[in-house]
């Protein structure tokens, strides 16, 4: 995996249900690269800290790979990585493979794999409209918050190496079709409840779902 794009974003204003708000979610490519704190990105915008950033969500990565995919899906909007509201937008990231609780270099930084992303009203902001939040969630293709494990520098055209690979075998799309899926599989609810890496919060809502 390798990084295509590191992206921030200045707060933007907007209006919903009457009343205005602001959001982070407009990210856009930076050529003097990323500082990955324990808590957040340097220089970034976080409006709304109960939901994003802190040490489960520190910074959000996305696959370029899957662009294409929404271009012909949304083909009349300006077009730049960035647009999922990612920090880093990586080559070859693969939700189907990658394990929560996985470990990984990013130039400087040293990285775990947390959670899968949950779209929420302000990506229908940014692409113009509440529909892509349902079509988010079917092509199923999230991608991942991170810990930061060690601070660090991370640049346009870094590597992403794995350095440890989670026992565990739940992976960053189990655990986003976990949340969906309204019946729970037994055994995929196992593994997310032994997952040392998955956030204890969200545990703790899934507990009404064991048998």
């Amino acid at each position: 995996m390798k990084v295509i794009s590191t992206n921030i974003g200045d707060p933007v204003t907007f209006e919903w249900k009457g009343k205005k708000e602001q959001t982070g979610i407009f990210k856009y490519p930076t050529s003097k690269g990323l500082f990955l704190r324990q808590n957040d990105v340097k220089d970034d915008t976080i409006i709304d800290r109960v939901h994003h950033g802190g040490t489960n969500k520190a910074c959000y990565l996305f696959s370029s790979d899957y662009y294409s995919y929404w271009r012909k899906l949304y083909p009349d909007l300006s077009w730049d990585w960035g647009m999922f509201g990612e920090n880093l937008t990586i080559e070859g990231l693969n939700e189907f493979e990658v394990r929560v609780g996985d470990i990984y270099k990013i130039g400087e930084a040293l990285v775990q794999v947390s959670q899968p992303r949950e779209p929420c009203y302000k990506l229908g902001i940014r692409f113009g409209t509440q529909k892509i939040l349902k079509e988010f969630i079917a092509h199923n293709h999230p991608g991942t918050y991170v810990k930061i494990l060690k601070e660090g520098s991370v640049k346009k055209g870094d590597d992403v190496d794995l350095i440890e690979r989670s026992s565990n075998s739940l992976t960053v799309q189990h655990f986003y079709e976990l949340m969906f899926l309204k019946e729970k599989p037994q055994e995929l609810l196992s593994l997310f409840m032994t997952n040392e890496s998955v956030p204890q919060y969200k545990k703790d809502r899934f507990k009404k779902y064991l048998s």
